[in-house]
C-alpha cells in the first residue's frame, strides 16, 4: 500500500539524467502567445454555438462560471509552475504533493485532455476549412470541395473519414519536431492574427445589438436537465462544455522546464493568457448571441462566420474563416506540445516505457513522444464527432484541475517554508474553489462523458498495476 503513495521529493523534481532533460528556450512572450494561442480557438470559434444551443443567451452566465473556475485554477497552477519548474503539469505536482496512484490518474487524465482537445480543435479547424472552400466556390466558380467522404467522419451521413483533421495534426506535429523556440516564434505571429479577427467579429456584431435576441434568456433553466430530445441541457450543461473554451493555459505549465527563467516567466504567462481571454470572450460571447437568436446559429459548425453572414457582411466571414484556418492550429501545436511533454516525463519516471523520454540531440525534442501523440489524435481526428469528445476532453481536464487545486493547499501545509516565486493570494479559498467548482462542472457533464471517463480510468489502473507501479523509477 505505501508503494501506492510514494511521493516524488520536492528537491528532485528540477534534476534529471544526461540525455532526458529539455532545453531552455522560451520567455514570457512565448508562453502567454502559447496562452492565448491555446485558449482562443475552437472553443469560441465553434463551441460557442454548442453552448448557445444548450443554454440560449443564458450562455453569457456560463462563461462567466467557466471563466471563475479557470481562474481560480490558473492561479493554483503559477503558484506550483514556478515552485516546481519541471515538465508534467498536474501530474508532476501530484507525484510531489499527493503519491504516485494520484499521478498516475492525474497523468492519464491530461493524456485524455490533450488527446481529445487537439482532435477537436481539429474537427473544428476542418469545419472552417470545409466552409472556406465552399465559399471559394460560391465566389469565384473554381471547384475545390472535398467529397462529403473525406470531409466528416462517420457519424455524418455520407462522411467515412475527415482527412483535413488529419493532415492539420501532421502539419503542427512537423513543426514542433523542428524546435519549441522556432514553432513558439510563429505560433506568436499567428495568435495576433486570431486577436485581430475576434476583433473584427465584435466591431461589426456589436453594432447590431437587439436585445430581442436575449429572451428567453434562460430557456433550459440554470441546473444541468434531460429535454423531451434526450439531450441535457441548462446553464451549468454548457458550462461544462464551455469549460474547454477557457483551458489552455495549463499547456503553458508543460513548458516549465523550457522556459528560461521559470520562476518569474511562469506565473505572468498563465496568469496573463488567462485575464487577456476572459475579457475577448464575453465580448465575443455578448456580441453573438445579442446580433442573432441562438436558434439561429447555435447548430453551425462555424458560427461567427455565419453571424457574418447573416448581417450582411460577407467580406468580415471570410476574414474569420481564413483567419480561423491559419490561426486555429495555434491551439493545436500548444495542446499537442502539451501531450508529447506529459508523455515524455511519464517516461521518464518510468511509469511509461522510457524510450518516450529520449531527446533529440539536433533540436532538443522529444521526437519520439511528438510522433505517437500525433499518431493517436489523428486517427481519433479522421472519425472523431465535435461535441462528445469536447465534452470527454473535459472530463480529463477537470480531473487535472481539482488535483491543481487540492496540491496548492497540500503543499502550503507539506513544506510552507519553500521557495515559492509566485503566491497565489488566499490560497486556502482558491485552492478549495478550484477543486470544488471543476467537481461542480463534472457532475454537470453528460452521463454519458462520466460513464467513459470511468471507463478510461479503469482501463488506466489496469496498466498501473500491470505494469507502471514496477516499472517506476521510484521504486528501484
Amino acid at each position: 500500500m505505501s508503494s501506492l503513495l510514494r511521493r516524488k521529493p520536492l528537491d528532485s523534481v528540477t534534476v534529471h539524467e544526461a540525455g532526458r532533460s529539455l532545453v531552455r528556450t522560451l520567455s514570457w512572450p512565448h508562453l502567454i502567445a502559447m496562452g492565448i494561442g491555446a485558449i482562443v480557438g475552437t472553443g469560441i470559434y465553434t463551441l460557442i454555438g454548442v453552448g448557445a444551443n444548450l443554454a440560449g443567451p443564458a450562455v453569457l452566465i456560463s462563461f462567466a462560471i467557466a471563466g471563475a473556475v479557470c481562474a481560480c485554477a490558473a492561479l493554483s497552477y503559477a503558484e506550483l509552475s514556478t515552485m516546481m519548474p519541471a515538465a508534467g503539469s498536474a501530474y508532476t505536482y501530484s507525484y510531489t504533493a499527493l503519491g504516485e496512484v494520484f499521478a498516475w490518474v492525474v497523468g492519464w487524465s491530461l493524456i485524455l485532455e490533450y488527446s481529445l482537445v487537439v482532435s477537436t480543435v481539429a474537427v473544428g479547424w476542418s469545419g472552417y476549412f470545409v466552409g472556406f472552400l465552399e465559399w471559394i466556390h460560391g465566389n469565384t466558380g473554381i471547384d475545390l470541395r472535398l467529397p462529403l467522404a473525406l470531409s466528416a467522419g462517420p457519424h455524418v451521413e455520407g462522411g467515412v473519414f475527415n482527412l483535413p483533421a488529419v493532415l492539420i495534426t501532421w502539419v503542427v506535429a512537423g513543426g514542433l519536431m523542428l524546435g519549441t523556440k522556432e514553432s513558439a516564434t510563429l505560433n506568436a505571429i499567428l495568435v495576433v492574427l486570431k486577436i485581430i479577427a475576434l476583433g473584427v467579429f465584435v466591431a461589426v456584431a456589436l453594432p447590431a445589438f437587439d436585445s430581442a435576441n436575449l429572451h428567453p434568456f434562460m430557456p433550459h433553466g440554470f441546473a444541468k436537465s434531460l429535454g423531451p430530445d434526450g439531450v441535457e441541457r441548462g446553464v451549468m450543461a454548457a458550462a461544462a462544455i464551455i469549460f474547454f473554451a477557457f483551458y489552455g493555459f495549463d499547456a503553458i505549465s508543460t513548458a516549465a522546464e523550457e522556459t528560461k527563467n521559470p520562476g518569474r516567466d511562469l506565473s505572468i504567462g498563465i496568469i496573463g493568457s488567462m485575464v487577456g481571454c476572459t475579457i475577448i470572450y464575453m465580448l465575443v460571447a455578448l456580441a453573438a448571441v445579442g446580433a442573432m437568436s441562438y436558434a439561429v446559429f447555435g447548430s453551425s459548425a462555424e458560427p461567427l462566420a455565419l453571424i457574418m453572414r447573416e448581417l450582411g457582411q460577407p467580406k468580415a466571414a471570410a476574414v474569420i474563416g481564413v483567419v480561423a484556418i491559419v490561426a486555429l492550429p495555434t491551439v493545436l501545436l500548444a495542446f499537442l506540445f502539451g501531450q508529447s511533454r506529459v508523455f515524455f516525463v511519464m517516461g521518464r519516471d518510468g511509469l511509461l516505457p522510457r524510450g518516450l523520454s529520449a531527446v533529440n540531440k539536433r533540436t532538443g525534442t522529444p521526437v519520439a513522444t511528438t510522433l505517437f501523440s500525433a499518431a493517436v489524435v489523428s486517427a481519433l481526428a479522421g472519425v472523431a464527432r465535435l461535441d462528445e469528445i469536447a465534452a470527454l476532453a473535459n472530463a480529463g481536464t477537470l480531473a487535472a484541475f481539482t488535483a491543481v487545486g487540492i496540491c496548492l493547499v497540500v503543499m502550503r501545509k507539506r513544506a510552507p517554508d519553500a521557495k515559492r516565486t509566485f503566491r497565489t493570494p488566499i490560497a486556502w479559498f482558491i485552492g478549495p474553489a478550484a477543486a470544488l467548482g471543476c467537481i461542480y462542472l463534472f457532475i454537470s457533464l453528460p452521463s454519458s462523458t462520466q460513464l467513459y471517463f470511468l471507463i478510461w480510468n479503469v482501463i488506466g489502473l489496469a496498466v498501473y498495476f500491470l505494469y507502471s507501479r514496477r516499472n517506476a523509477l521510484i521504486g528501484r
